[in-house]
């Protein structure tokens, strides 16, 4: 294989797999604009990868990405209810959200399929070439020779940026994540943003599930969201919670993680575990020297109303 074939195959595999990072990461920047960090995020994501599976195998696998992503949000959706309506730590709440969304995907899975389902093989969502385009030496093919997942990402960056950052709806949802009180107090509906803010994060991380399990795999295996709605939020930091900002450093973690395959590849003599760390081990060094740079909205994890993490004396 010639140099450039080699760079053209990683670019292609690191804009695949920069995919649902991107998709689950663009939804929780919106989330997170909004006050409200989503650790859940990656119980959305394989309730979308579940979802995706099953509305695949009733359907077909266009049907099963959007029943993946309305997965995803209904996931979001229970985090939400206790981490936004009753105003509890947004932290626990999300942790509890994942630890039972990767147990009872699990249990579903089984029940449906058996212990192993090796006999699952899901029809997987087609590539689409874009004439033109996708003839553009090595960026041609990386960009524009993917899933409609993919298209649907880039669309989804020009629009959130112009969402948060030219529209009415868009400086609402950022006042409530900014502060929180001011926004109350000039009329904007705060718990109702941040609960259709984080809902929307959950269907965008449910697609990315799906993505998962109809365009890379073509299967469901149980947790194999691998860790995809953490890195997700680690992508919203390095993005600086901008959408064009979230995209790019969505391609830098897919970069990593095709780096890992590209160098399992060459047979470099060296232990196999240290090549599944390295897309880990390239994000915690990426954050470590970016995120003093970057600040977050200053009601991010923070309840609302205030009452909900104070206790105040009945008496005064």
């Amino acid at each position: 294989m010639t140099d450039l074939a080699a760079l053209s195959s990683f670019l292609v595999a690191a804009v695949g797999l920069a995919v649902p990072l991107a998709l689950a990461a663009l939804g929780e920047t919106v989330s997170e604009r909004s006050g409200v960090i989503n650790i859940g995020l990656e119980g959305s994501v394989i309730w979308g990868a579940l979802g995706g599976a099953l509305g695949a195998l009733t359907v077909g696998p266009h049907a099963g990405l959007a029943t993946g992503a309305l997965a995803g949000g209904l996931a979001a959706l229970v985090f939400a209810g206790f981490a936004v309506r009753l105003g509890t730590d947004q932290i626990i709440t999300g942790t509890a959200v994942t630890i039972g969304s990767l147990g009872f995907t699990g249990a579903v899975f089984q029940s449906r399929f058996g212990a192993t389902g090796l006999a699952l093989e899901l029809q997987t969502v087609p590539a689409w070439e874009v004439p033109v385009l996708s003839r553009i030496p090595l960026l041609g093919p990386a960009f524009f020779d993917q899933a409609i997942t993919a298209y649907l990402a880039y669309a989804m960056v020009p629009l959130l940026g112009w969402f948060l950052f030219r529209t009415r709806w868009g400086l609402a949802l950022r006042a409530a994540g900014e502060s929180p009180e001011a926004a109350h107090a000039a009329g904007v509906p705060v718990v109702r943003t941040r609960m259709l803010a984080t809902v929307f994060g959950g269907l965008m991380a449910g697609l990315a599930g799906a993505h998962l399990s109809l365009v890379h795999t073509g299967t469901f295996a149980e947790n194999m969201s691998a860790g995809k709605g953490f890195i997700a939020i680690a992508v919203v930091v390095l993005g600086r919670w901008r959408p064009w900002g979230v995209f790019a450093a969505a391609l830098f973690f897919g970069g990593a993680e095709a780096l890992q395959f590209t160098l399992q590849a060459l047979d470099a003599d060296l232990p196999y575990p240290l090549f599944l760390a390295l897309p880990y081990v390239l994000s915690l060094a990426a954050l470590a020297g970016w995120f003093g740079r970057s600040r977050a909205p200053e009601g991010l994890a923070l309840p609302w109303p205030r009452w909900r993490r104070i206790s105040t004396n009945p008496k005064k």
